[in-house]
């Protein structure tokens, strides 16, 4: 079966780059972003009885075990351990060190020598091809020097590169792969299959090939494919990769169950209503997708730098074996020139930010946040202004009917009709007054002819008569008369912040319904660590100065902005910000869909409509306004690791070119040190991994953010089995 993720390396999961490595493991085609990711893959998944898995553990035992002994022999040889007696075993030895080093140059030699081959036909360079050349070079002379009768032998230099920059692939593929762990599901999710019951057979079904109704079972450790509902078994699942929720939910029969969730002790059997990208596990791993396959602009840049390097590395290594070679012996400037080849490193420069990228989006999807991918990251990362939407974001979204004043219609008429308009609304001053019909047992009837206005309210048709909900200028504007018992009451519950809604009809406004919507009690703190974190924040709200007033001053927000409408809310963003700072907008999704769109960054916060999903970059869990600090936090982390990684890797790259072309550098030491400046990368990016989970522990973040490259660099070499 050919492998489905086809833009993913199958065992990294980064992208794979416009020209990846073809391999057949157990059977299967795969595509790899390099030889290190292909080397790893097939030494972990590959069949001990799959005689290409079992040739290529042969092949690197055999070429290690070569490699060693050409090492041991050189030191001999350079110790001065043989006399003048044994001088004539000395050519001897040459000739064994140039048998043994030939079939390490095929056998680690021969991945890289392809790779550039392959290259070089579609005219592109990369880092096997600095490597390839770099052994040809070392063993080519090396092979001139014993033919013609020369001493100066580099056998073990030849060998040597390919030992180090092979181990060195195989430590950073296992270092990516473990960097990428808390995504792999999401992108594996395409491979997944699931066990139907048909006709009384357990089956093993493609998620692909699967229909809605369908029986699935589900045993104990398994990931739930499809959304549905248990017809029998008991349980418990981890939704945390959904929400962010650590403790396991218990589920029995008639439960719904969630795609992507893991069923951690009880077997179940359930019926598929829901599968693919109908559930919010497969947005969730299109989005991932997504993200992933779209570089962020300091991505980008560091891709066009690796792009050029080598040929500049090529032309650099040219004109160093120039300029030597009329000062000291030809052999000694090949060397330098030699040295220069192999301390190149592009790699770290292309690692440098795609494995930070996808660890902080591992991070994210590990406390149920969904983002649209590394450049909202990276935006994120330096914005220093927040604006907030009110209802069902700052505050709860569940209204409390308080107080119904009516003048010569009934309370109950007045909450009746309003309750009818409202109805099919999704917004929760509407559950409000609905929610209080309800409980009062009132005959809601169906309206005829309904329209809402944004930011406004709604009228329609209620038993023939035109009736209108909302604010009370609106309604004023639609020619229904205040009376005047209700002036004085009215100006007096504006003025002390909470929410009223006019009722009206037949020309004359006769209710007023006074609702209260609390605060979410996280909010405070969450906004004092957005302040510490030096950002400005902003309420905007379409509800009366007052109102704002109220829960601006009790979220302690720095500044508010009311009675605002949806497209108000767009250009004020525009003017509080201005181009040189962009601005946060953070809202539930219901009714500030085109202000998420229009803002540098959209947040919504809560279960996300299909709105919500379409137009926020980043979508919290629900109850997750308090993950928001961390958010940020967690993507400034983020930019600086790249910034860290793309600093380490240009200024390796200067001193380390710099130093062997004046030959200061061995070419063996020169491939150690390339093989660790890519290793250092991978472990600098995977202390993100160590990111403080506590969002208002600021002495921790910064601790973090401002920390030392590496810090418990030996936990980092722990690759488990998870890799």
């Amino acid at each position: 079966m050919k492998n489905s993720l086809e833009n993913f390396c199958s065992h990294c999961l980064l992208s794979l780059g416009s020209h990846p490595t073809q391999r057949i493991v157990n059977g299967e085609e795969h595509a790899f972003c390099c030889y290190g990711c292909c080397l790893a893959f097939q030494v972990k998944h590959g069949s001990r009885e799959e005689p290409e898995a079992a040739w290529l553990l042969v092949r690197l035992g055999i070429g290690g075990f070569l490699s060693m002994n050409i090492m041991l022999f050189s030191l001999l040889l350079y110790s001065g351990t043989f006399d003048v007696a044994d001088s004539e075993m000395i050519p001897k030895f040459y000739w064994l060190l140039g048998i043994l080093a030939t079939p390490v140059l095929v056998i680690l030699g021969g991945p890289f020598i392809k790779e550039s081959w392959e290259g070089a036909l579609q005219g592109r360079l990369n880092s096997a091809t600095l490597i390839s050349i770099g052994a040809l070079s070392a063993y080519g002379y090396s092979l001139l020097m014993l033919f013609t009768g020369g001493e100066n032998i580099y056998f073990d230099t030849a060998t040597m590169i390919l030992v180090l920059f092979t181990l060195g692939r195989y430590l950073e593929a296992s270092g990516r792969a473990k960097a990428v762990r808390n995504v792999a599901p999401l992108l594996e999710a395409e491979r997944q299959y699931a066990t139907v019951i048909e006709n009384g057979i357990e089956r093993l079904r493609s998620i692909v090939e699967m229909k809605i109704g369908m029986n699935v079972r589900v045993r104990p450790g398994e990931r739930i494919s499809v959304d549905g509902i248990v017809l029998e078994g008991h349980s418990s699942t981890d939704e945390s990769i959904l929400t962010g929720e650590n403790r396991p939910v218990s589920k029995s029969e008639g439960d719904l169950v969630l795609a992507g969730s893991i069923n951690q002790n009880g077997s179940l059997l359930i019926e598929c209503g829901a599968l693919g990208s109908n559930t919010q596990w497969g947005f969730l791993c299109q989005s991932v997708r997504e993200a992933l396959s779209h570089p962020s602009s300091i991505q980008r840049l560091a891709d066009h730098a690796a792009s050029i390097f080598v040929p500049i590395v090529l032309s650099i290594t040219v004109l160093t074996i120039i300029f030597w070679q009329s000062q000291i012996p030809l052999n000694q400037a090949l060397l330098n020139g030699l040295a220069v080849l192999v301390v190149a490193c592009p790699c770290a420069l292309g690692l440098a930010a795609p494995l930070a990228t996808a660890l902080g989006m591992g991070q994210f999807l590990h406390r149920g946040c969904i983002i649209r991918g590394g450049e909202v990251q990276e935006t994120l990362a330096r914005i220093r202004r927040i604006a907030f939407d009110k209802t069902g974001t700052l505050t709860k979204g569940a209204t409390s009917l308080i107080k119904i004043e009516n003048d010569d219609a009934s309370q109950e008429e007045v909450l009746q009709r309003a309750a009818g308009l409202e109805q099919h609304s999704e917004h929760s001053l509407a559950h409000g007054i609905v929610s209080a019909a309800k409980e009062r047992k009132l005959n809601i009837k169906n309206p005829e002819r309904v329209q809402a206005v944004a930011g406004s309210g709604v009228m329609g048709y209620v038993e023939g008569e035109l009736t209108a909900v909302g604010r009370s200028e609106w309604l004023k504007k639609r020619g229904l008369e205040m009376p005047s018992s209700f002036v004085k009451k009215l100006r007096n519950y504006e003025s002390s912040g909470q929410t009223v809604v006019c009722v009206g009809w037949s020309g004359k406004i006769h209710g007023i319904l006074l609702l209260d919507d609390m605060l979410l009690p996280e909010v405070p703190i969450m906004v004092e660590t957005l302040k510490k974190l030096d950002m400005r924040t902003m309420l905007l709200t379409g509800d009366l100065p007052a109102v704002a007033s109220r829960i601006a001053k009790s979220a302690g927000v720095d500044e508010w902005k009311a009675s605002v409408s949806p497209e108000e809310k767009c250009t004020f963003l525009e003017q509080w910000g201005g181009i040189e700072e962009p601005v946060i907008m953070v809202g539930d999704g219901l009714n500030d869909g085109p202000v998420l769109a229009r803002a540098e960054v959209g947040i919504a916060v809560g279960a996300a409509t299909d709105l919500a999903r379409e137009t926020a970059d980043l979508v919290l869990p629900e109850k997750g306004l308090a993950l928001l600090p961390w958010v940020i936090s967690l993507s400034r982390a983020v930019h600086r690791t790249i910034l860290t990684n793309l600093l380490w890797a240009f200024g390796y790259n200067l001193v380390a070119i710099t130093l062997a072309v004046f030959g200061l550098l061995q070419p063996i030491l020169a491939a150690g040190l390339m093989a660790g400046s890519s290793l250092l990368v991978v472990f600098n990016s995977l202390r993100l991994e160590q990111f403080p989970d506590n969002p208002a522990d600021l002495a921790q973040v910064k601790s973090f953010i401002s920390g030392k490259m590496i810090t418990n660099f030996q936990n980092t070499l722990k690759f488990d089995e998870k890799m």
